[in-house]
């Protein structure tokens, strides 16, 4: 694998007094302390998510909600531009294409919690399990938050398929504790990296935000990818708000169209706390048609309670959405852990 990155994003992010994660330059989205969404909402503060946490809007879940497609185990390879995904599970997607097997945002721990006796416990296991995974040649980690960056997982993965990580700026601070800092490598946005001879992967914006706790929030980037292969073009995007749809149509301006969006369906209410950082159906589906994608796979529903929708809310949101909008459902297909879909040329 090569890359086309400057040499200073090779190697561990170097950070200095008030941000723990990344030192770099000014942008329109890094104001030397943290970095933000140009033009759009910062996230809620403290005081918002109190009234969050203490109102009675939440719908509860089932302990146990599985998929009938539990356990699959996939190809070694997929060649050629023939294009499979599979889910595994929240936001954990396998990705495979032209002989490389991606992994996006790998959570494989119980809980997407800091510890694993408290907070948002699995309502499935993993679609695949780990031991069953193919060779895995990357892993593009979108941001920091728990139930998309886990770092057991990481480093289980650094010790039995030596991956390239790939993320946007100041997660590989976070990363090194489970990997070689040699094979991490960060990115800005509209950075690109050469992950084979065939296949490179654009960092794109996102309206979303970063943390691992209380002391460092937007410490590090957020990012959705392109994915650029024989087969077309893969927009993944872990976590987003709609943001009117700025980002989904500078991306159909940038790229063309996507023959696959892998796009959020989940964690979506209440809408006054969670516009800003996480789209309904609705909006993903106006963000399918907004970035010209021939199909999407929604995700981020269906195995972490983090929000106040029911379980299969966001089914019926989408179905309606479609229809609304009129957007074939077979093209817009939400993922339940363990299916595999290979998406149409």
């Amino acid at each position: 694998m090569t890359d086309t990155l400057p040499d200073s994003r090779k190697a561990v992010t170097k950070t200095s007094g008030s941000n723990r994660y990344y030192n770099g330059p000014l942008s329109d989205h890094f104001d030397g302390t943290i970095f933000f969404n140009p033009g759009g909402t910062p996230p809620p503060g403290f005081m918002s998510l109190l009234r969050w946490q203490f109102g009675s809007g939440k719908t509860a879940w089932p302990a146990h909600y599985p998929s009938p497609h539990d356990d699959h185990v996939p190809d070694e390879r997929v060649e050629g531009t023939a294009l499979r995904i599979t889910m595994i599970g929240h936001a954990s997607l396998l990705l495979q294409t032209a002989g490389l097997n991606i992994l996006f945002d790998p959570v494989f721990a119980d809980r997407a919690s800091p510890v694993q006796w408290f907070g948002p416990k699995r309502r499935n296991p993993p679609g695949i399990r780990f031991e069953n995974l193919p060779p895995i040649d990357a892993v593009l980690v979108s941001h920091n938050h728990y139930d998309h960056l886990d770092l057991a997982a990481l480093k289980r993965l650094a010790r039995e398929h030596d991956p390239l990580f790939v993320t946007p700026l100041g997660n590989d601070r976070i990363i090194r504790d489970a990997a070689d800092s040699t094979r991490i490598v960060t990115g800005d946005w509209s950075d690109m990296i050469a992950l084979s001879q065939e296949v490179t992967a654009h960092f794109e914006p996102v309206h979303h935000w970063s943390a691992r706790g209380s002391t460092d929030r937007r410490m590090a980037l957020w990012a959705g990818f392109v994915i650029e292969t024989p087969g077309g073009k893969i927009y993944h995007v872990g976590d987003t708000g709609f943001h009117d749809g700025i980002n989904y149509r500078n991306a159909a301006e940038k790229h063309g169209s996507f023959r696959l969006a892998i796009l959020p369906i989940g964690a979506y209410e209440p809408r006054w706390f969670m516009t800003p950082q996480h789209q309904n159906p609705d909006e993903a589906v106006r963000g399918h048609k907004l970035c010209n994608a021939a199909h999407t796979a929604g995700h981020h529903w269906g195995t972490f309670n983090l929000t106040d929708e029911g379980i299969e809310d966001p089914l019926t949101a989408l179905e309606e959405a479609l229809e609304r909008h009129e957007v074939a459902p077979e093209t817009f297909r939400p993922l339940r852990p363990g299916e595999a879909w290979d998406v149409p040329f």
